[in-house]
């Protein structure tokens, strides 16, 4: 009896082992690695909007109704850090290159000629919703000069 008990003993051993598996672990991701599917979602393209509750607010006035229908798509892969931006009532281009700012990957700079763009913009994701915050000093372009201020722009995913 002893003996059929030592057997089983180490049957059950080697099944929950064997159990147990051995692939190797998912490897790590770097912070600029999360950052981006932050941003870019898993898939490397996400789409972000003012649907389902978000919203734009220039100094702390809410200002959401002159960006109805205001998206932005951010997209990373092999070719590069794009994006793409629709309704945007010119304050971000149609679509342009976007990088890291710094290396605590919290900040983001967006290509163009708009005044969104060659600014730091601070972002933070908080499930499937991000915000958006960044200065448009006031230039010399009198254009320019009215979509000057403080903006916090909150959004969600698009589905």
């Amino acid at each position: 009896m002893r003996t059929v008990l030592k057997y089983y003993l180490i049957f059950i051993f080697f099944a929950f082992t064997a159990c147990t598996g051995t692939d190797p672990e998912d490897p790590k991701k770097s912070a600029e690695e999360i950052a981006i599917e932050k941003l870019a979602g898993a898939s490397g393209s996400q789409t972000w909007s003012l649907d389902n509750g978000g919203s734009i607010s220039k100094d702390g006035i809410i200002v959401t109704n002159d960006f109805d229908g205001f998206e932005i798509r951010f997209i990373a892969n092999n070719a590069g850090k794009t994006y793409t931006a629709k309704n945007s009532n010119l304050l971000f281009d149609t679509n342009g290159n976007w990088a890291f700012s710094g290396g605590n990957y919290d900040k983001i700079i967006l290509s163009g000629i708009q005044p969104a763009s060659n600014k730091e913009i601070s972002f933070t994701v908080n499930q499937d919703k991000l915000r958006l915050e960044f200065v448009v000093p006031a230039p010399q372009n009198a254009r320019v000069n009215a979509l000057a201020g403080f903006y916090v722009i909150d959004l969600t995913i698009l589905n």
